[in-house]
């Protein structure tokens, strides 16, 4: 095998004592770009991700969550009270190369597996940490879950129309960011080790991961007196963006546009009513309802695939709202081969996506499901030597 075609984290040994989304989501990463990555379990249950039930489907026993977030690792269950078992995951963390935990602050303390005592054990471990609102302050105890992340992160009163209230976003964003931006560090970390010999830190909340998502728009606020944002009260796609940016209903689907001058749509759409805010920059934002229901109005006449053919040679922004069946039998889907089925010995299988990243042309194959409980650790018991 020639050396850029393999993993590029071969022989990396993750430990993952995280669970639910953001650490899991972290370390699949981490797996997908060929780290080895070992998760620990309870051996009575593992994982409640497990029985974290997005629909009424499960497959073998567990969520079609788990199994989304947690293929291709192997399962190790411990029971951290027990010496044996204690001793024997120092054992496997004195030869690992990073640690993921997701515990409310203050529980890995308690477990004796905090920073510095792992470090004690191996001076190079990478060694993460995501909590919900970081490690100190007043909300350091309360739940770190993406719902209620969202709710403190000022994020809902992006969504939405202006008089809904706050409205959240339809997936557990703060779980997959925090995992996003712990895998960036961690891979930032492994650098600097192969530099230096020295292990690292790294530290990040939902909180912190949901303000980073906001930079863009929170930068505004702090620059333009911290006015707050004014949402469109009609069909609103960003706070602080004009007509006619927005989602319009055709006659058989939804067509969004994009940033565009009103006089190009005015005249190819047809719309005289826009004469009036064609010369006023301004008026784009300060009347956008206004323009935005005249828009709407024209765009309803007619179908998506009509207007179309109108804006897409003209080279304005817009698409096709697609949903997923439409989505999923698409060419331009189909060539970028994001779905994969990942099957496990006992003839569980499960259809799923494939990492976002390519390397070298192509993307990082993982082919097996998502392990049971324990299932790995009679194994790794007798590789790590106990």
């Amino acid at each position: 095998m020639q050396a850029d075609s393999e993993p590029l984290l071969k022989d990396l040994l993750v430990v993952d004592m995280s669970q639910f989304l953001s650490g899991p989501y972290c370390s699949l990463r981490l797996l997908d770009l060929g780290a080895r990555v070992i998760k620990i379990e309870r051996p009575d249950g593992g994982d409640l991700s497990r029985q974290l039930y997005l629909s009424d489907t499960e497959v073998g026993g567990d969520s079609t969550l788990f199994h989304a977030i947690n293929r291709g690792k192997e399962s190790l269950g411990l029971d951290l009270k027990n010496a044996e078992d204690r001793s024997f995951l120092e054992t496997l963390l004195g030869r690992a190369d990073v640690m993921i935990q997701n515990f409310r602050p203050g529980v890995i303390e308690r477990l004796g597996l905090d920073y510095e005592a792992v470090r004690r054990i191996n001076p190079r471990i990478v060694y993460a940490s995501i909590s919900g609102y970081g490690e100190e302050g007043p909300w350091v105890g309360r739940p770190g879950q993406d719902l209620l992340a969202q709710a403190r992160s000022g994020v809902m009163w992006l969504n939405g129309d202006e008089g809904q209230g706050p409205v959240p976003l339809g997936l557990s964003i703060a779980d997959m960011l925090a995992g996003a931006n712990t895998c960036q560090a961690i891979l930032a970390a492994l650098v600097r080790r192969g530099i230096s010999g020295q292990g690292a830190h790294v530290q990040t909340s939902l909180l912190e991961s949901l303000v980073d998502l906001q930079f863009e728009l929170l930068t505004t606020h702090l620059n333009n007196g911290r006015r707050l944002p004014q949402r469109s009260g009609f069909r609103n796609a960003n706070a602080y963006l004009s007509a006619p940016y927005g989602v319009y209903p055709a006659r058989d689907g939804y067509l969004a546009i994009a940033m565009t001058p009103l006089g190009r749509l005015e005249d190819l759409l047809e719309i005289a009513e826009l004469g009036a805010y064609r010369a006023d920059p301004k008026s784009w934002f300060t009347s956008r309802d206004a323009i935005k229901k005249i828009i709407a109005a024209r765009i309803a006449t007619q179908t998506v695939d009509h207007w179309l053919s109108i804006l897409e040679p003209a080279d304005i922004w817009c698409s096709k709202v697609l949903e997923w069946p439409e989505l999923l039998s698409s060419e331009g889907f189909k060539l970028l081969d994001m779905l994969q089925t990942v099957k496990r010995e006992d003839n569980v299988a499960i259809d799923t996506t494939r990492c976002p990243i390519r390397i070298n042309g192509k993307r990082p194959p993982v082919r097996r499901a998502a392990p049971l409980v324990g299932e790995h650790t009679a194994q790794i018991r007798a590789e790590f030597g106990q």
